[in-house]
């Protein structure tokens, strides 16, 4: 007799099943370009790993396991998740989507380094919806692109969005900064413009220097009166 084999000949009993498991199933909606495409999915999860995946792009259930192969492509499901996932989408959507946000925009100069020439701007954007959006930095209307960085697209808590781009720039003076944001919102560019301006410490000096000239030229009147008065009176 084989080993293995029950003495009765019956074949062995099947492994026990795990004491614990845990089944998921989980749906997403994504929403591109507001609420214009909608892309359905419905993740199948058995014991913490995804099996089997329904896109809607595609139309039907993929296998991401093996074990998720074991039901074919799933027709029934199929069927049925692609006849009531976008349109659950869709209402869900209606309730909950906004009309298009402008948004603010401002522009904060800023020194990293007192020592050095570079001044860093930040545009920031800020209360927008949806959050296809684009910002240029332009100096004296020409397009710049090197010392541009972006950062990251962060939501407000309120269904806005956010985002900060930085140029690191050598300003003089007579130049013009402009930040452009091209937004769904908006029927236009909104555009915002920052100017070099002397140092406080070079108001400084230049209005000491104009204090000077004002009490110089005081004294120089009170010279003149006082000598004019002495060759009058003959002293």
């Amino acid at each position: 007799m084989g080993p293995g084999v029950p003495p009765d000949g019956l074949p062995p009993p099947p492994p026990p099943l795990a004491a614990h498991f845990l089944v998921q199933w989980k749906s997403e909606c994504r929403f591109l370009n507001g609420t214009q495409r909608v892309r359905y999915l419905y993740r199948y999860i058995y014991d913490r790993q995804e099996i089997v995946l329904f896109d809607s792009d595609l139309g039907k259930h993929v296998a991401v396991t093996a074990l998720g192969e074991a039901d074919g492509s799933w027709p029934e499901l199929t069927n049925l998740v692609s006849c009531s996932g976008p349109s659950c989408c869709l209402s869900y959507a209606s309730f909950s989507s906004f009309p298009p946000a402008k948004p603010t925009v401002s522009i904060s100069p800023t020194k990293v380094d007192p020592t050095s020439p570079n001044t860093i701007l930040l545009c920031t954007a800020t209360g927008f919806y949806p959050l296809e959006i684009e910002i240029q930095w332009l100096k004296n209307g020409q397009l710049e692109e090197e010392g541009v960085a972006y950062g990251e697209e962060l939501q407000n808590g309120d269904w806005t969005y956010q985002l900060q781009v930085m140029l690191e720039t050598q300003p003089q003076r007579g130049d013009v900064y402009t930040c452009q944001v091209g937004h769904a919102s908006l029927e236009a560019s909104l555009t915002v413009q920052w100017e070099p301006r002397s140092s406080s410490s070079a108001r400084s000096k230049l209005w000491t220097g104009i204090m000077g000239a004002v009490i110089g030229v005081a004294f120089l009147a009170v010279g003149n009166i006082l000598g004019n008065f002495c060759s009058s009176r003959g002293l």
